[in-house]
């Protein structure tokens, strides 16, 4: 039985008004996790769009890490450890007179104290407040600052928009801060924010320099200039460059801008930097009343300019202080710095500086549309965070999506989405979107669909040649795509799965027929001779360039169930084209390699690799005669951390059982009997070091039946990416309390005080592996959807759970056979629903559009 229920009320047009009438301000902020005193050093949340870049907010309220000029600038305030690196700063007077100036900034630890020349931080010789926490639910993050000396106290409020489904408002290059004082006193006082920075445009930390007395040397940035600028809108600071090359890619421009009418003054550059007086004669002008005097200076290179808001607080109430920053830097390099193996890489560009003339514009487009985005932000937020998932799945899911808005991730002008695995501090790591890594997330295909179509794009109709074989690194500009000339068995593969999966979401007949016939020729690459699979026995005995950076020799899970996947996919495409006899000898594959994956790989606990002959890809009997032949870097008899993530992405894309569950549970049981370290502080490692100490973590592999003597070259380490992938399995194979064991442990890695909660590395930063922590989201809700069947299903979990589908989503509710299935945003098209253990419900009228929900009374099987 189903009704339907009102249409959600609609905010947007009330927004508009009060938008209108009065400066923006934010409402109260769901919060998923907090963070006190002691768990602060280490945050850093970014803020920027998809392919924006970022500036992220610190666990005290700093700025850091300034990487919006198209390179990774990690630790990077846009000035060397100083004083002068961007911040804000807060006057108060009280009605007898005495004033009081602050850097909006909590605490130093005193672990940071000690340096050889006493410069050992940002800010270090500012005033700050004696107290700061943190609290988050990405992308919001919240500093609350307080003082016993002060009369009031600061909740630092930080965001930029993040809406699924509408890649556009989430691809935005903006800063929101607001700060939000709170009168303490039964006395009004007069209090200002001001935000205070160099134009740093031309310097993009790559090279800095210090003179004999260690004061800061702007290296890259010349002929800066700071405009003040008043428009109905806006008011604020615009800051370009005349003399900074227009092709370099630190060429650019920012804006620093309030909606504040009243009680701006501003200061377009200040007094020499000599002995750092710049910074002084800053401090000692707003230290006076709170507003700023413009004056002449001698013009510098990269002239700092602040800008100030100030206000009248009554006893007991708040004001809200809230600036704006955005930037435009439109000259992105191909893959930053990286040179290998085109030489030089030219410029490629950013979609992003395609939309604004710069940054002024940028501001004036996104300012005024901004209760609307948070509303929307929000809404996704709250869907999450009340959701009844565990916390930690939360966690895992929402704090990562950092990743897809850092210096990881950028778009071409012509819109197609293009990734680093992971960045270093001051560089991209290992170029191309290679496929084997990004196999492993859902975040993109479910919150952007459009953007991962592009990626599919890429991979088919750019880095697939006419034999079929995928560059698994694409070479930028896009038409050198396939000049990498290394395939990757298990990457392919994945991304065949992949395609099926984003047909399936976007129910796309024309991206279907537009790139099957090299889809097709992608999976018959691996039947080529001397291939993966040349005897076409459904087994993968060749040479298997995989995401361990090795070549395995031999069938083994991890690319044995990719290539299940492929098959099943390929067969289920195949019938959609009219292609019967290609689908017939897919699923001939397939039903060949599923039964040799369990009769000959499972050993009874979990599944290895049988190593074969390097160059005849033949059986060999190791342990006679060629044993000192055993080539290097295999897995072996080893028990595989991600063995079954083959089988883990069907299940999330509804190709169901690739071998026998029964075995495949077994193995799962013996990832965490085997593989599980509740602590590593006896733990040998001879690579690097993703936990230490009495942390706790799943192992890469290990070998109860005895190990190689030289295994694949990351089997000591532990990498959440490939963590995750166990747990998801875990999930759906019905293990939740070991697959919680294994989320939580990492999360409590993550704890600000010893890593950032919103940085996973694995070879870089904001690895995107590490983005498959969303998957643990869908599968604890057994949620799928397929626009070609136009079906959605969920699995039989009683609670509330977040759904989406990369173009709308929503929530879903199960309580004792009674469900409501609601929709948030975009227009769900499905005729209907099936839930595990249910008979199957028509999802009628539809389709479903943002407001609307269906409640529902299920009838078991």
């Amino acid at each position: 039985m189903q009704r339907c229920l009102s249409r959600l009320p609609l905010l947007a047009l009330a927004s508009a008004l009060i938008a209108s009438a009065a400066p923006w301000q934010p409402e109260q902020w769901p919060v998923l996790r907090q963070y006190d005193s002691s768990h602060l050093a280490r945050i850093a949340l970014p803020l920027g769009g998809i392919g924006t870049g970022t500036v992220s907010l610190g666990g005290r309220g700093e700025l850091r890490d300034w990487q919006i000029m198209n390179r990774p600038a990690r630790g990077y305030s846009t000035v060397t450890t100083g004083n002068e690196a961007p911040f804000f700063a807060l006057f108060v007077r009280t009605p007898d007179g005495a004033k009081t100036t602050k850097a909006l900034l909590g605490p130093l630890d005193p672990a940071e104290y000690e340096h050889y020349e006493g410069r050992p931080a940002n800010h270090h010789g500012l005033p700050r407040f004696h107290e700061a926490r943190f609290e988050a639910a990405y992308p919001f993050g919240q500093v609350h600052l307080s003082d016993p000396a002060l009369p009031v106290r600061v909740t630092l409020r930080g965001f930029n928009p993040l809406i699924p489904g509408d890649t556009d408002n989430s691809s935005l290059p903006v800063a929101v801060l607001s700060y939000e004082v709170t009168n303490l006193s039964s006395s009004a006082l007069t209090v200002s924010v001001c935000g205070t920075m160099r134009n740093f445009i031309g310097r993009d930390g790559s090279k800095i320099e210090r003179d004999w007395k260690g004061d800061y040397i702007p290296v890259g940035a010349k002929k800066n200039r700071n405009v003040f600028r008043a428009t109905p809108a806006l008011r604020g600071l615009y800051f370009d460059s005349l003399g900074v090359d227009p092709k370099n890619p630190a060429w650019g421009t920012l804006a620093l801008v309030t909606e504040e009418t009243a009680g701006v003054t501003y200061r377009t550059s200040l007094a020499t930097n000599d002995w750092a007086g710049a910074l002084l004669d800053f401090w000692d002008d707003f230290s006076v009343d709170g507003n700023l005097t413009q004056r002449d200076t001698r013009a510098e290179d990269d002239p700092m300019a602040s800008l100030s808001v100030q206000k009248e607080i009554p006893a007991g109430a708040s004001r809200t202080f809230t600036f704006f920053l955005t930037w435009h830097f439109p000259n992105r390099a191909a893959w930053s710095t990286f040179k290998f193996p085109t030489g030089e890489e030219p410029l490629v560009g950013n979609f992003y500086t395609t939309r604004f003339a710069d940054a002024w514009a940028a501001a004036e487009d996104i300012v005024p549309r901004m209760a609307e985005l948070e509303r929307d932000t929000r809404r996704f937020v709250d869907a999450v965070a009340s959701s009844s998932a565990p916390v930690a799945i939360r966690e895992a899911a929402l704090f990562n999506l950092p990743t897809l808005r850092s210096q990881t991730v950028f778009r071409l002008p012509t819109g197609e989405l293009m990734a680093w695995e992971g960045v270093m501090d001051e560089a991209g790591s290992c170029f191309g979107s290679c496929t084997h890594v990004w196999n492993y997330e859902t975040a993109t295909p479910l919150l952007f669909g459009d953007l991962a179509r592009t990626m599919r794009e890429v991979e088919f109709a750019r880095a697939t040649d006419q034999t079929g074989r995928m560059a698994f690194r694409v070479v930028l500009p896009l038409d050198k795509a396939t000049a990498w000339k290394g395939s990757a068995a298990d990457g392919q593969m994945g991304c065949i799965v992949k395609f099926y999966r984003e047909w399936q979401l976007s129910g796309d007949r024309a991206f279907l027929e537009r790139h099957w016939p090299k889809v097709r020729s992608a999976l018959a690459y691996a039947w080529t001779p001397g291939g993966w699979d040349a005897d076409q026995d459904g087994v993968m005995e060749g040479r298997q360039h995989n995401t361990m950076d090795v070549e395995y020799y031999g069938p083994n899970p991890q690319m044995g169930f990719w290539y299940l996947a492929a098959l099943r996919a390929g067969a289920r495409m195949a019938t959609a084209m009219g292609d019967g006899d290609f689908a017939a000898h897919c699923e001939d594959l397939f039903k060949k390699g599923s039964a040799f994956m369990d009769a000959r790989l499972f050993n009874g606990d979990y599944f290895e690799q049988i190593i074969t002959d390097p160059k005849t890809h033949a059986f060999v009997d190791w342990s006679g005669p060629r044993a000192a032949e055993l080539p290097h870097f295999q897995l072996g008899s080893g028990c595989l951390v991600d063995q079954l993530v083959g089988q883990s992405l069907a299940h999330l894309t509804g190709l169901g059982q690739l071998s026998n569950p029964a075995n495949q549970r077994r193995a799962l049981e013996s990832v965490m009997r085997h593989n599980f370290l509740p602590s590593f502080a006896n733990h040998f490692n001879n690579m690097r070091s993703f936990v230490l100490g009495d942390e706790a973590g799943l192992l890469m592999a290990s070998w109860p039946r005895g190990r190689l003597a030289v295994p694949f070259p990351y089997f000591a380490e532990a990498m959440t990416g490939f963590e995750y992938t166990a747990a998801v399995s875990m999930i759906q194979m019905g293990m939740d309390d070991d697959a919680l064991r294994v989320i939580q442990a990492i999360r409590d890695r993550f704890d600000g005080r010893k890593r950032n909660p919103f940085d996973e590395p694995e070879c870089g930063h904001h690895y995107g592996r590490a983005l498959a922590s969303w998957n643990t989201l869908v599968a604890w809700s057994g949620f799928r959807y397929s626009a070609v069947e136009r079906q959605i299903n969920f699995g039989a979990r009683p609670g509330r759970h977040f759904w989406s589908n990369g173009s709308a989503w929503g929530t879903w509710e199960l309580k004792d056979q009674r469900a409501v299935l609601r929709v948030l945003h975009g227009t769900l098209v499905a005729d209907a629903l099936v839930v595990a253990g249910y008979r199957k419900h028509a999802l009628s009228p539809g389709p479903v559009s943002a407001g609307e929900a269906r409640e529902f009374v299920l009838s078991p099987e």
